[in-house]
C-alpha cells in the first residue's frame, strides 16, 4: 500500500497545469519558451500588455558566493536545463536607508521593490542576495527567433550602491507593447562593498563593470534566439548607469560589442568619489566585524568571504558614525581610468555613435532631504551641481566624442509634470525622464495627455536611433551634435512635446557664456 506522503505528492503532480508536466522543453508553450547556451526559458506573457512577453530572470553568470565573493564573474557552462523566468531576480545586497528622500516619500517606484521591507527599514534590502548576477528581456509577445529587432541593454543607475531589475519606473513592458519592433534588456550587476571591493588582495576593484559587460557578451551571444539582432545592440545607461556605458566604451573600445550608445545623465568624466588606494575602506570594515589580518591581505580577503553579507551591508551603513566609507569605481587604468581626455587623444574610445542627455535641473533631487520642503534646497546649489557634475561633463564628452569624429545626439528633458515633481521647485530633476523612456509615467497619478506625447516622443526618437545609429535620427530630423549646434529639447516650460535648441543655450555656461535656466 502507498505511503500517505506518496498520495500527496500523487495528488499534487495530477493538479499541476499541463504546461508544468514532462520533462523537456518541448512539453512547455513554444512562444514563451526560448532555448539559449545556458538553458532553456519559459517566461510570461505580460497581464497589463497582451502584446509583450517577459523573461524575468535568466542568470548570466555563476553566483559570486563564497570563493567567488569579489572575484570576477565566472560564465555559466552550457545547458539544456529547463528554468521558469517567471519572476524577477533578487536584487544585488544594497541598504534600504531611513532618512527621507524625494524617491521614498513621492517616487518610491524609482527604488527596488524590497517587499513588505518597506523603503525607509534602515537595513539590508530582504529582496536581496548575493546570487544576484541575472538579467530580465522582454519582447514583443510571438516575435519569431530570425526578427532580428534592436536591442536596448540597459543598465540601472544608483549611485553604484544601489539598483537592479525590478525598479517599477524601469520595467519597458509600455514601451515594447506600443512599438512590437525592438527588445529590452535589464540587468543586475554587484554595487556596492560588493561590486566594488577595493581589497588589497584583489587584482579588479571594479566587478560590477565586470558584471555589466558578462551580461552583454551573454546577451550578444544568445539574443538570437529571442528575435533580436546581437549586431544591434545599443548600449544604455542612466546616472551610474551612463557612467558606465561610458566606462565600458573607453576599457573595450577595441570590442565594443554594441553598435551605439545611450549615455543618460552621467559620463566617465563625472568625478570618481572612491580615491581609496591605500585600501583603507576595505581593511576598515574587515577590522571590525573579525577580519582584522593588518599585514596578509590574503587572510583577510579569505576571512571577509565568510561574513554574511546583511553583516556587512548594515556594518558600512548603520554603525559607522566616524569614517564616511565609499565603495564605487576606482581608477585601475583597465577598466576605469584616471584620465579620459588622455585616452581619446590616444584613440582609445569607441567610435560607436551615441545619444548624450540630461535633465534640466539634475541636482534637485540630489541634494538630501531640504529643511522646508515646500521651499527646495538652495536654488544657486542646484544650479552649480547641475552644471559642474552633470551637463558641464557632457559638454566635455561631447567634446572629446567629437575630436574623434564619434557621431553624437543630445537631448535635453525639461518637462515639468506635477505627477512626478509634486514640489514645485523639483521640475526636471535627475531620474525624471526615466518615466518617458519607459513609458511608466503613469505609475504616479494622474498623467496628463501632454505627458503621454512627450514621452511618445522621446520613445520614437530613441528607437530611431536605436535602429540605425547613423541615419535613424537625421530622418527624423535630429542632427549630430557640435558645440552650439542642434539639441532636442522635450517637454519644454512652453508647452510644446519637442524642439530644436541651440547649444549654446544648454552648454554656453560651461564655457563663460550666457546663463544656464533650469526651468526652461
Amino acid at each position: 500500500m502507498p505511503s500517505l506522503r506518496l498520495i500527496l505528492v500523487s495528488l499534487a503532480a495530477s493538479a499541476l497545469p499541463s504546461v508544468l508536466a514532462g520533462s523537456t522543453s518541448s512539453t512547455y508553450p513554444d512562444e514563451l519558451t526560448v532555448n539559449t547556451n545556458t538553458g532553456t526559458y519559459t517566461g510570461i506573457r505580460n497581464e497589463n500588455y497582451a502584446g509583450v512577453r517577459e523573461f524575468r530572470n535568466i542568470p548570466f553568470a555563476q553566483p559570486p558566493v563564497g570563493n567567488l565573493r569579489w572575484q570576477p564573474p565566472v560564465a555559466l557552462p552550457r545547458s539544456n536545463a529547463h528554468h521558469f523566468s517567471t519572476r524577477f531576480p533578487p536584487s544585488c545586497p544594497q541598504f534600504v536607508s531611513k532618512s527621507k528622500s524625494l524617491w521614498n516619500q513621492f517616487l518610491p517606484s524609482l527604488m527596488i521593490n524590497n517587499g513588505e521591507g518597506g523603503n525607509q527599514t534602515h537595513q539590508v534590502a530582504q529582496t536581496s542576495s548575493e546570487d544576484c548576477l541575472s538579467l530580465a528581456v522582454w519582447t514583443p509577445y510571438g516575435v519569431k527567433q530570425n526578427a532580428k529587432l534592436p536591442v536596448l541593454f540597459f543598465i540601472t543607475g544608483g549611485g553604484f550602491q544601489s539598483g537592479g531589475i525590478e525598479i517599477p519606473s524601469q520595467l519597458p513592458a509600455q514601451w515594447v507593447d506600443r512599438t512590437q519592433s525592438h527588445i529590452v534588456v535589464t540587468i543586475n550587476y554587484r554595487v556596492n562593498i560588493f561590486g566594488f571591493p577595493n581589497a588589497a588582495a584583489l587584482k579588479h576593484p571594479n566587478l560590477g563593470i565586470l558584471d555589466q559587460r558578462m551580461a552583454l557578451e551573454w546577451v550578444a551571444a544568445n539574443i538570437r534566439s529571442f528575435g533580436g539582432d546581437p549586431k544591434a545592440i545599443t548600449l544604455w545607461g542612466q546616472s551610474a548607469g551612463a557612467e558606465s556605458v561610458d566606462y565600458l566604451l573607453f576599457s573595450h573600445w577595441d570590442d565594443p560589442i554594441a553598435h551605439a550608445a545611450f549615455i543618460q545623465s552621467g559620463t566617465a568624466l563625472v568625478p570618481l568619489k572612491s580615491a581609496d588606494y591605500e585600501h583603507a575602506n576595505f581593511t576598515y570594515v574587515a577590522k571590525h566585524v573579525g577580519c582584522d589580518f593588518p599585514t596578509d591581505a590574503s587572510a583577510e580577503l579569505s576571512c571577509m568571504q565568510q561574513v554574511p553579507h546583511p553583516q556587512l551591508v548594515n556594518f558600512i551603513n548603520t554603525h559607522v558614525s566616524t569614517k564616511k566609507i565609499i565603495f564605487g569605481p576606482i581608477a585601475d587604468e583597465k577598466i576605469c581610468f584616471a584620465n579620459y581626455t588622455q585616452r581619446a587623444a590616444q584613440g582609445r574610445m569607441a567610435r560607436i555613435p551615441a545619444i548624450i542627455s540630461n535633465c534640466a535641473k539634475e541636482t534637485a533631487s540630489l541634494n538630501g532631504w531640504p529643511d522646508d520642503p515646500t521651499v527646495g534646497p538652495d536654488p544657486e546649489k542646484i544650479l552649480s551641481g547641475t552644471l559642474t557634475t552633470w551637463v558641464c561633463t557632457t559638454a566635455a564628452t561631447c567634446k572629446l566624442r567629437e575630436s574623434l569624429k564619434a557621431p553624437t545626439y543630445r537631448y535635453q528633458f525639461a518637462g515639468n509634470f506635477s505627477n512626478l515633481s509634486p514640489l514645485p521647485w523639483m521640475g526636471a530633476f535627475h531620474a525624471a525622464d526615466l518615466f518617458m523612456n519607459f513609458g511608466t509615467y503613469e505609475l504616479p497619478k494622474d498623467a496628463t495627455e501632454h505627458e503621454a506625447a512627450v514621452s511618445r516622443a522621446m520613445q520614437d526618437h530613441v528607437l530611431a536611433f536605436a535602429r540605425d545609429p547613423l541615419y535613424g535620427a537625421k530622418r527624423i530630423g535630429w542632427a549630430p551634435y557640435h558645440y552650439g549646434s542642434n539639441v532636442i529639447r522635450f517637454g519644454g516650460s512652453d508647452g510644446r512635446v519637442a524642439q530644436n535648441v541651440s547649444g549654446y543655450e544648454i552648454d554656453g555656461p560651461c564655457y563663460g557664456n550666457g546663463t544656464y535656466d533650469l526651468s526652461p
